[in-house]
Formats: C-alpha cells, sequence, structure tokens
C-alpha cells in the first residue's frame, strides 16, 4: 500500500518572488508552498503526497470555503500538483501535532490509515470492472514504483549504478501470468475471474489474447505492463485497439524478474509490446532538479508523456519513476 502520509522533517525553506504570505518547504524532494512562519528548518511534522484524499476535518481550507466534495462517503479533497505564484507545490504538510498520541510515532512513520486517508483514483470504467477472484496472487510482486522525490537522497548514496529507462505510459496496470497450466490475470491490486461471464472485460480479453504464447514458453511466467486504449485514461495515445506495453517478466519458480536484456528479447520473439525504451544511464549522476527536468518529454503520439522510469540493469528490483510535472499540472494521476 502506497505511503500517503508519513513523519517527516522540513529539509530546507525559501522564499517565493513577490509573496509575502507563503514560502515554499523542501521535504525530502518534494516542494510544498506552505503558510509563511508556521515551520521552522529541522521541524517535524506530516507529509502528504499528491493524490492524497484529505479528509475535511484535517485541512478545511482546502476546500477555499466551498462545499468539500465527497469521495468514497468521505467529505474533503483530493491534493494536486499546482502552481502557486509561478511556484510548483506537491503535496500538504501539516503540524505533528495533530496526531493523536503523537509522542508514539518517530520518523517516518507511515500514518495513512490512522489519520484516514485514501489514495484517490479515477472511477473504474464498466470495461474493466469485471469480477474480483481474491487478492493479487502471492507468486508474483505487485508493480508500484517509488516516485524519486522520496528516494533521490538514499538512491544516490547506494545505486549509483547503470539504470534502463522507458517510457512512462499513462494507462492501467495489468498483470497476466501462467502458473502450472492455469491461465490468470490481474488489475493493479485484485486477480480477476476468467468465465464465460467476463469474456467482455478488458482484463479477461487481454489475458485471452496473451494465453498461446505464455502457454508457448513453457514456463510458469507473469507478464507485466500498462494496458492502454479506449476508455483507459482517456486514451491519451489515441489507439485503436487496446494494448499491454509490457515492462516486467517475472519467473514464477525462480522468484526473479527477468533482466533488461531478457525481456526484450522474450517480447520479440513472442509477439508482445514493449514500454518505449528510451536508452540506459546513470541517472544519480543528475540532481533532482535535472531528472524532473530530464522527464519532459513526448510520449508516443502525445506531446506531453506522464515521465520516465528507471530499472537497475544489475537489479530489476530497484526501480523508480519521475514523472512529468508538466502532466501532473494538466491534471494526470
Amino acid at each position: 500500500m502506497r505511503k500517503l502520509a508519513t513523519i517527516r522533517k522540513i529539509k530546507d525553506l525559501y522564499p517565493i518572488k513577490k509573496a509575502d504570505a507563503i514560502e515554499t518547504a523542501l521535504v525530502d524532494g518534494w516542494e510544498t508552498v506552505v503558510k509563511k512562519g508556521e515551520f521552522n528548518v529541522g521541524d517535524t511534522v506530516i507529509y502528504f503526497e499528491i493524490d492524497s484524499w484529505i479528509p475535511t476535518e484535517l485541512a478545511p481550507f482546502l476546500s477555499k470555503g466551498k462545499e468539500p466534495r465527497v469521495y468514497n462517503g468521505v467529505e474533503g479533497e483530493r491534493l494536486r500538483t499546482v502552481k502557486l505564484r509561478k511556484q510548483i507545490s506537491q503535496g500538504l504538510v501539516l503540524p505533528f501535532s495533530i496526531l493523536p498520541n503523537s509522542s508514539n510515532y518517530i520518523l517516518g512513520d507511515d500514518v495513512t490509515e490512522i489519520l484516514g486517508i485514501q489514495k484517490w483514483e479515477r472511477p473504474i470504467p464498466v470495461e474493466l470492472r469485471g469480477q474480483m477472484k481474491g487478492d493479487f496472487p502471492s507468486h508474483t510482486p505487485n508493480t508500484d514504483e517509488e516516485r524519486v522525490q522520496n528516494i533521490y537522497d538514499e538512491y544516490k548514496e547506494e545505486h549509483n549504478d547503470e539504470y534502463e529507462e522507458s517510457l512512462k505510459l499513462d494507462g492501467t496496470s495489468c498483470t497476466i501470468f501462467v502458473k502450472d497450466g492455469e491461465l490468470g490475470v490481474c488489475s493493479r491490486n485484485f486477480e480477476m475471474k476468467i468465465n464465460e461471464e467476463t469474456q467482455g472485460n478488458t482484463y479477461v480479453k487481454m489475458a485471452l489474447k496473451h494465453k498461446e504464447s505464455l502457454e508457448k514458453t513453457g514456463r510458469n511466467i507473469s507478464i507485466q505492463g500498462e494496458l492502454m486504449g479506449s476508455k483507459i485514461q482517456g486514451n491519451r495515445e489515441k489507439l485503436k485497439e487496446h494494448k499491454l506495453f509490457i515492462y516486467n517478466i517475472w519467473d514464477i519458480d525462480k522468484q526473479k524478474y527477468l533482466s533488461s536484456n531478457e525481456r526484450i528479447e522474450m517480447c520479440s520473439k513472442y509477439g508482445w509490446d514493449s514500454v518505449p525504451i528510451l536508452g540506459k544511464s546513470k541517472p544519480f549522476e543528475l540532481s533532482l532538479e535535472e531528472l524532473l527536468k530530464k522527464s519532459e518529454i513526448s510520449s508516443i503520439t502525445n506531446p506531453i508523456a506522464e515521465g520516465i522510469v528507471y530499472k537497475n540493469t544489475s537489479n530489476a528490483r530497484i526501480s523508480f519513476k519521475v514523472i512529468n510535472n508538466k502532466f501532473l499540472l494538466k491534471g494526470g494521476d
């Protein structure tokens, strides 16, 4: 589960041009606009990431005097990437003191559930809903790369290796697997039923499309990718048919990801679509600001891409994403 609300420290504070009442707080790699004088460098605070659904009782000012919106029965507001006085602001900083029994917590603790924070997600189209079979299977890791702002300092110290760069596509996560002769398909968080009643479901259609080629591998294997096309995230790439762009292949028996080269070779051999590969680099030779700027590229057909995914070429379990702020300012998730 994504850590939407965590205990962190304010790393720095700096002024905003022509702004007397607000300033920018730096929390790890996140820049967030705060009320001037409310916090000091080194303060322990609660940081809420973008796409958090914040209940009204925690931050009524987010509704700007209007009636709060409602999401999953909770009144509140979604945190978006915004610009204030030409300064990008991402997330929300609130005082540590809002936590009940705040003395029981330490730096880095996840307080998402304690504060009733939900991850805001777009409504699921009918074609994707299907029938849930159960939780995401334990034999394959779930996919959710960490954002670079959360890991930059740590990774710069520990993982200054070569990484594969691939285009971050704006679709929905899909995992298809064959294990002991059984075909399975999962959305981001759940396994879905494959039966006569679900034949019209987009996930199921994609699983059936890949069934024969997966069986031909002769392996217990999972392919993971971005499912894209009509009625998915607005179909920003204007695809005429649904496609699965693969970014991971997991060997179920060996419990390991295939390397970048192995994955690309397998996609080619079996006719699977791969995410567009941009090249290889050592990303931590760049500053965080430079990495964010580098993500401001075009996508397959759209002038504004979602961003770039980096995978360590020596260990594919080590990965992160750099989301294009121009994409987020345009309303992307």
